[in-house]
């Protein structure tokens, strides 16, 4: 296979990025719970994931270099030519949040976004695949059955498929317990598959040939770990009010 991979003469990475952006978006509007916000204030809330979720990619690329992006401080083009995942979802985040103190909303928003962002990640991680080596999201050298030559001559970990299969199997097990009705408060889907999407970059992050200057770590995994820290902060929390919630049920039907 010769890298990049070019699809009708379009480049991959801008061709499934777009897609990835429409069919999310579609499934979102097709597949959110038209109960638990309105639409108009629904858009409020994706407005405020979009330009949080472009800041927030853009913020901690600038990190996974410091000394390179200290140099190029004054380059257009280097400082928005990057951008990364976890950054995205992590500002996003913070976007979805300031927005939803805007529009004076406080119901959780986070279970709507599951299956529009796994789909659109998983369609994106297509394009960084086919793409190759000038996408910089490979792996390092391996001798696995499963390394890929990305056009250099050396067989790597193709980081991006092992991404795809996580979040298929995430998104299956997710979807399963709520078919099951499993669902222990409002956002815990969400916060499940943040948690766990932080806990695999912090891993997959170990075999990248980024730079990791921040104790053997990388900008990304040390994103990740703030990330993971929060969501098991908030669970917890989270898990003691619905544990009293409970208990305070209970004690009422006992009357």
């Amino acid at each position: 296979m010769q890298f990049p991979v070019y699809v009708f003469g379009i480049h991959p990475h801008f061709l499934f990025e777009a897609i990835a952006y429409f069919i999310g978006f579609r499934v979102y509007l097709y597949t959110r719970n038209k109960e638990r916000i309105p639409m108009d204030k629904a858009m409020w809330v994706i407005v405020g994931a979009i330009f949080g979720a472009a800041f927030g990619s853009k913020f901690l690329y600038w990190f996974e270099d410091p000394y390179k992006t200290i140099e190029h401080w004054t380059n257009f083009t280097y400082m928005l030519e990057g951008k990364t995942i976890v950054g995205g979802l992590l500002g996003g985040l913070i976007g979805v949040e300031f927005a939803k103190k805007c529009i004076g909303w406080k119901r959780s928003t986070g279970d709507d976004f599951v299956l529009p962002l796994t789909v659109g990640m998983m369609l994106g991680r297509i394009g960084c695949f086919l793409t190759g080596m000038d996408d910089h999201t490979y792996g390092t050298a391996t001798t696995w059955i499963t390394g890929v030559d990305f056009g250099d001559g050396i067989k790597r970990h193709p980081t991006q498929l092992y991404e795809i299969v996580f979040l298929f199997t995430l998104i299956f097990i997710l979807l399963t317990i709520k078919k099951k009705k499993t669902i222990l408060w409002e956002g815990y889907l969400f916060q499940l598959f943040m948690l766990s999407y932080l806990v695999f970059r912090l891993i997959i992050d170990f075999i990248k040939p980024t730079p990791h200057p921040y104790f053997y770590l990388n900008n990304i995994q040390v994103a990740c770990l703030i990330g993971i820290v929060y969501y098991i902060h908030l669970m917890i929390k989270k898990g003691k009010h619905h544990l009293h919630f409970r208990k305070g049920e209970e004690q009422i039907h006992a009357k």
